[in-house]
Parts: C-alpha cells; sequence; structure tokens
C-alpha cells in the first residue's frame, strides 16, 4: 500500500481568454501571458498531470491508474475526475456540456462532463453567466438563432468562497475576472453556442456546435441558489459542497492541527490558500498554495497543520 500522498505537476493550456493570474495567484510557471487553464489533476490524454515523488515519480496519471488499481480500488475504467484552474481574464464562451450517455454516443465514448466552481478570486461586479430563460426547446433554438442573448441568458454576479454546482445540460460561461478551481468528470467535450464573435490572431472566428448543443441543453433552467453543510473538527471547519454519483467535493479550512482518520477512498486535495504541512508515519510534506496531490486508499491516519485552504474531492 502507498504510504504517502502523489504530489502532481499539473499542464498548462493557452486560452484566448487566459492571463497571468496563474503565476500572479499561484505562482506557477505559465507559457504566456495567455495561460487561460491548469490541468492540475488530470488523467484526460489531452492532457496528463505526472507524479512528482515517490516510487513512481515521471509516471503519467493515466499510467498510474491502469497499472497501479491497488492505489484506486475502482470500478471506473479511466480516472473518473478532473481538477483545474482556470484564468478568465477574458469571458469564456457560452458553452453546455453533454452527459454520459449523449457523449458516449456522440463522441466516441467519452464521459458527459457535470463540473463545479470554486470561486478563487473575482473581480468586484464579475459576473457568470448560469442558465437561461427559454421554455421550451422551441424557444431556446430560436433565441440562439436569432440571436437573442440578453433575452436568453441568466447572469449571477459572484464573489470569492460561492460554489457553483454545474450539471451537464447546464448553459453557462465565466464572466471575466474571475478565477475558479474546477472539479469536473475526465472530459474534454465542450459545445459552445455563443463567443462574442471574437476573432484569433489569424481573424478567424472559433466553431460553434449548434445543433449538438440545442440537442443537450436541459428546458427549462433557471439558478438556483445552493446551501451547504459545514462541520467543525478540531482545528478546521469542513464544508460539503456536493455529494453524488459524480463526485463528492469539499473544502478544508486549518487553523491549527487536525487529525483525519484513514482515506476509505482515494482523494484529490489541491492547496488554494495559505500553507502548512501533512504529517504521517513520521513522514512530514510541506503544503503551500498550488499544490496538488492524491491521498491513496487506506492512506493514514494523517494530520494537516497550518493555516490553509484545500478543496478535496473523490468519486
Amino acid at each position: 500500500m502507498m504510504s504517502q500522498p502523489i504530489f502532481l505537476e499539473p499542464v498548462f493550456k493557452e486560452r484566448i481568454w487566459g492571463g497571468t493570474k496563474l503565476k500572479d495567484l499561484f505562482g506557477y510557471e505559465i507559457p504566456s501571458n495567455e495561460t487561460g487553464e491548469c490541468w492540475a489533476i488530470s488523467a484526460h490524454p489531452n492532457g496528463q498531470s505526472v507524479v512528482k515523488n515517490g516510487p513512481f515519480q515521471g509516471m503519467a496519471l493515466g499510467d498510474l491508474w491502469t497499472g497501479h488499481q491497488e492505489l484506486f480500488h475502482s470500478d471506473s475504467k479511466v480516472f473518473p475526475l478532473l481538477t483545474k484552474i482556470l484564468d478568465a481574464s477574458d469571458d469564456l464562451s457560452v458553452q453546455v456540456h453533454p452527459d454520459d450517455t449523449y457523449a458516449g454516443e456522440h463522441e466516441n465514448g467519452e464521459l458527459g462532463k457535470t463540473e463545479c466552481w470554486y470561486i478563487v478570486d473575482a473581480e468586484p461586479g464579475a459576473e457568470i453567466i448560469y442558465g437561461h430563460g427559454a421554455q421550451s426547446k422551441e424557444e431556446l433554438a430560436s433565441w440562439i438563432h436569432e440571436g437573442k442573448w440578453d433575452q436568453l441568458l441568466s447572469k449571477v454576479t459572484v464573489k470569492a468562497g460561492d460554489f457553483f454546482y454545474v450539471p451537464s445540460g447546464t448553459l453557462h460561461a465565466l464572466g471575466k475576472g474571475i478565477v475558479v478551481l474546477e472539479t469536473q468528470q475526465s472530459s474534454d467535450t465542450t459545445y459552445r453556442v455563443y463567443d462574442y464573435d471574437r476573432r484569433d490572431a489569424a481573424g478567424n472566428t472559433r466553431e460553434l456546435h449548434l445543433e449538438k448543443a440545442i440537442e443537450v441543453t436541459t428546458v427549462p433552467q433557471a439558478y438556483q441558489e445552493g446551501t451547504y453543510n459545514t462541520e467543525a473538527k478540531d482545528h478546521a471547519e469542513i464544508t460539503t459542497f456536493v455529494a453524488n454519483d459524480f463526485f463528492t467535493v469539499q473544502k478544508w479550512s486549518v487553523t491549527g492541527k487536525t487529525d483525519f482518520e484513514a482515506s476509505p477512498k482515494y482523494t484529490l486535495v489541491s492547496i488554494i490558500a495559505g500553507e502548512g504541512e501533512l504529517q504521517s508515519g513520521g513522514e512530514v510534506y510541506p503544503l503551500r498554495k498550488g499544490d496538488h496531490f492524491i491521498l491513496p486508499v487506506g492512506f493514514g491516519p494523517y494530520g494537516i497543520t497550518g493555516n490553509l485552504e484545500a478543496i478535496a474531492s473523490w468519486e
């Protein structure tokens, strides 16, 4: 049994809407000033994290998953989750993702994409698009084809610390000035609905996927604010944002020494603020903002000491 956490090296993606906040807020070395995505814990073929420590150092997460199931004990054929940090320095396109059934039939067996966002940072007045006002598929299609975006799209003002669950079929977009940690199914399938008529450096607009988007978008679809349960634990608060068949996502706010039991499931952990250390089996592992690691099945008991915030998830 693996007796240490598995730290991972992220993969970075340049995007037309990206910026420099992944460097400014987390200290990452980014490829350019248009870096939009940090694929922090990923075994997806389009961008795999690499193990940074221990006996599996240098191994891609996908290979670790297929070759060492004793660390995970999962029934999933592929590593089912993907953790990202997104820097929306400009508006993202309005988009929607399919569910498992539709993606499996139309996207070569790819998983669907249910996701969720924890707002790490947001400029004053920053907004997301979440949901729409159409009351039927016919009305949805008509408003999309006629470009009635103000009538169709619903906007929500956000601030740091907010959480949004975004199931497949949700029309959505991050707005300018937002940094999020995203927990999602391991999928890279996106149907783009509207991109503000932007053009790339070559003068080309990006591809839209209107018919597929209309087909998979849930109707009707209104935003509803969530309520979450927070429990006190030693010198920590544990907030559970979501727990369903896709994933469980928690926020750990640690302000001292907190003890945890052995992990019953493998757990993905991202440090989003502060610093501290993880102690287990006489070993000490420094933790700092921007670290991402996996606790394998059965790891622990362990303690986390410091002043930090982490997002933890598991299938």
